[in-house]
């Protein structure tokens, strides 16, 4: 069995594949000061939950954009199932040609879900990934990654317009019943979910210019399927694309 953990800014989601098959998937909060036998009990009982055999996992594969959880994770790793886990990066044999000015820079997750779009829809292709950030990345027909671009994601705006005002209230990020908003909490969540919607379409927009009017785009992350529901272009959700992205590439390096 391999085991996958997407570790953002906001969440760890954590795969278990048997074969190219995703047989479990759980997503955690990231706790950057979670020590490796927290994190190494933690998955120990979500294995025990899902009647899964932590002896079973023979690999382990890590997408992470969180640099001091890297040492505890590569702790647990070894600890608790006795494998040297792979950190995915810009020098990782992905298949993909890196296009853009700093490879470095670039994040692991970004990386991931474009390996996972470019396998399974081909290019060109843009992945649009909404989490604690808005990422927009681009693969061209030939299999090179563009670059793309990065957004405020929906929980950073709504926290910086409930922190930055004085009489206006956090609200939940939802879609509303009508674009007028009849008080406050209905107008401050218009104008979240349809300023969001506005962005993403309008970046969209531009990047097929660009690309062309054959590019696919695909949607995944936590509020991928609340704005796809009005979205003129997010039509190909994908809940697990990084996932079965890292799954690709582990595969990749040890068919070698």
């Amino acid at each position: 069995m391999l085991l996958a953990l997407d570790v953002g800014n906001t969440n760890v989601t954590v795969g278990v594949f048997e074969g190219s098959r995703l047989i479990d998937h759980r997503r955690l909060r990231t706790v950057r000061e979670q020590t490796s036998d927290e994190w190494g009990i933690l998955l120990r009982n979500l294995f025990g939950l899902a009647a899964l055999d932590t002896a079973d996992v023979d690999g382990i594969i890590i997408a992470s954009v969180v640099p001091p959880l890297d040492a505890s994770l590569a702790e647990m790793s070894e600890r608790y199932f006795r494998a040297y886990p792979v950190f995915v990066n810009h020098e990782t044999d992905t298949g993909l040609s890196i296009r853009i000015d700093h490879p470095q820079e670039l994040g692991a997750d970004r990386l991931v879900n474009s390996v996972a779009a470019f396998h399974r829809y081909g290019g060109p292709c843009v992945v649009v990934d909404l989490g604690t950030a808005i990422t927009f990345d681009t693969v061209s027909a030939a299999g090179e990654y563009l670059g793309g671009v990065i957004a405020a994601g929906v929980g950073i705006s709504t926290e910086a317009l409930f922190s930055k005002t004085a009489r206006l209230p956090y609200v939940d990020f939802k879609q509303p019943s009508n674009i007028i908003g009849k008080n406050t909490v209905a107008s401050m969540q218009s104008g979240l979910y349809y300023g969001a919607l506005g962005a993403i379409d309008g970046i969209i927009e531009r990047l097929i210019g660009e690309l062309g009017p054959e590019t696919v785009v695909i949607a995944t992350g936590g509020q991928a399927s609340l704005m796809a529901r009005n979205s003129r272009y997010l039509k190909h959700l994908d809940e697990h694309l990084t996932l079965e992205g890292l799954q690709l590439i582990w595969r990749r390096i040890h068919s070698r």
